[in-house]
């Protein structure tokens, strides 16, 4: 078996449909695949159908944009093989709309800021989910690579720090989120730990149901993975990963290093 269980697709903020990522998924030869669209679980049906179109086994997810508010600090929570969404839609769903807002403000900022760039443009890239978000507008703006020294030159400044169009929108707290996917069925995964410096939290979020951690991933350096592999066999937590695939919206590593292989305790990979 050969998975990845970190993949975004057009349902949120990743540039690929759910059929190329299906291709994707068939070219590297996995077998299973979770599209963990951030705070929707809209993809998870097309998604089901298209499994059994290509022959891949398909793990319905979901990443939520959580928070720890003891802290300060973002936190993201997977959630996998939820037998429902009643909980997480309750949860996430005035979460998409306050994201959906805050980006039309920044897309106003913009345009304020002497940018030509209309709604209508914008909105173009939005295809199934809807919302529009930070990568939509760069998307309208520019044409260059994601890891282009103009993109990323553009892209702070316009959103990070003092940019015209800086500022978030509030979160989910952490705790809840993993409240919500154990209450639908779920298995609840503290995500890239390594990237928000998160790894404490998860001896807190066991108490409240987590059940998994994410140790591959492609901002992990080999410190944080032994870290993460030692938080794993404390608290009894299985270990996911994947390539965090966001197609042009994100830094292309073609999946190739960052694939779960050899699998035999992750609970709903069968």
């Amino acid at each position: 078996m050969k998975a990845d269980l970190h993949m975004h697709s057009t349902y949120s903020d990743g540039a690929d449909s759910l059929d190329v990522l299906f291709q994707k998924a068939l070219e590297r030869k996995l077998t299973h695949i979770s599209v963990v669209d951030h705070d929707t679980t809209a993809h998870i049906e097309p998604a089901l159908q298209l499994a059994e179109q290509y022959g891949v086994q398909f793990i319905p997810g979901i990443e939520i944009s959580a928070f720890d508010f003891a802290r300060n600090r973002k936190v993201h929570i997977l959630g996998y093989d939820f037998t429902n969404d009643t909980h997480i839609k309750a949860l996430c769903d005035p979460l998409l709309q306050r994201r959906h807002q805050h980006s039309l403000w920044q897309l106003k900022k913009i345009q304020d800021s002497g940018f030509a760039l209309s709604k209508e443009r914008a909105m173009s890239y939005v295809k199934e989910g809807e919302i529009l978000y930070k990568q939509h507008i760069m998307n309208a703006l520019t044409e260059a690579d994601f890891t282009s020294e103009s993109y990323q030159k553009l892209y702070r400044s316009l959103f990070k720090g003092e940019g015209i169009a800086s500022g978030d929108i509030e979160y989910i707290d952490a705790f809840d989120a993993v409240r919500a996917i154990c209450a639908d069925g779920g298995y609840a995964v503290l995500a890239h730990p390594g990237q928000l410096d998160s790894f404490d939290l998860a001896k807190e979020l066991v108490t409240f149901g987590l059940s998994g951690i994410e140790v591959i991933h492609p901002d992990h350096s080999q410190e944080d993975a032994d870290r993460i592999k030692k938080i794993s066999s404390e608290y009894n937590l299985f270990q996911t990963g994947g390539s965090d695939d966001h197609g042009r919206y994100g830094a292309s590593s073609n999946g190739k290093k960052y694939v779960l292989e050899n699998i035999y305790n992750i609970p709903f990979i069968k």
